[in-house]
């Protein structure tokens, strides 16, 4: 009697989606324009101070995907800001934990009244519980005082308090939060800025502009003061019988 063998068919390995196989756009814009500029304040003048370091990564207003139940329900955009240490630089559609292999180090969220009771609880549960962002900031652009800082203690987040400067002190990325009150793009506004712990804020690009174009006026001037004091020498010479160009 003879014996038949069957073989079983290879198991097919289905791999997580990356972030060119998920969806990177939702089609829903900012709330206000000062939303808009607020979120590239804080996202333009962190570029400068990332890239000193090799590694690192800032984005805002994009998806952020950190399990399967989130990419089945897609009910959840991501943060206005986020800022990743210890990455790769580069550009990304998403940030998608599995491939990255990281979560945001920091989150914030600019809020309004709309949003306000949904970044004060549901997301920042979400941050807390499921991300494990390690600190959370939320503020809001037309009501300065709704300013708040959390930090992850043993799985919860606990308040950041005020320092004696009256800012908030991202302990994992080493810089602070300030209410800063200025013209930024023609909008006058109290805005959120970052700034060193020794106090200087990060400039704006057209603030670097403006110190990069200041330090060229200064120069020429130097120079324009160097030329008349060399020429009133000359002219003193001269009138002492002296020939400046024998000196």
């Amino acid at each position: 009697m003879s014996k038949t063998t069957t073989e079983s068919a290879p198991v097919a390995l289905t791999l997580p989606p990356t972030q060119y196989d998920l969806p990177c756009d939702d089609g829903i814009p900012m709330e206000t324009q000062r939303h808009v500029l607020q979120m590239q304040m804080l996202i333009d003048t962190l570029l400068p101070w990332l890239a000193q370091r090799e590694d690192g990564y800032v984005g805002g207003n994009m998806f952020l995907y950190f399990s399967a139940a989130q990419i089945k329900n897609q009910d959840f955009r991501g943060p206005d800001v986020f800022i990743v240490l210890g990455v790769p630089k580069g550009e990304r559609l998403s940030w998608v934990v599995w491939e990255e292999g990281k979560a945001p180090d920091v989150v914030i969220e600019l809020i309004s009244e709309s949003t306000a009771a949904k970044d004060k609880t549901e997301k920042k549960q979400i941050y807390q519980d499921k991300v494990r962002v390690p600190e959370y900031f939320w503020y809001d652009p037309f009501n300065p005082e709704d300013w708040a800082g959390f930090s992850l203690q043993s799985g919860v987040y606990q308040p950041i308090r005020w320092d004696e400067q009256g800012r908030l002190v991202s302990q994992r990325i080493g810089l602070a939060l300030v209410r800063w009150q200025g013209s930024y793009k023609d909008v006058e506004a109290t805005w959120l800025r970052w700034a060193t712990l020794a106090g200087d804020l990060l400039p704006t690009p057209q603030e670097e502009a403006a110190q990069a174009q200041q330090q060229v006026t200064q120069a020429q001037q130097q120079a324009t003061q160097a030329q008349q004091r060399a020429e009133q020498l000359a002219a003193r010479l001269r009138e002492m019988g002296i020939n400046p160009d024998e000196v």
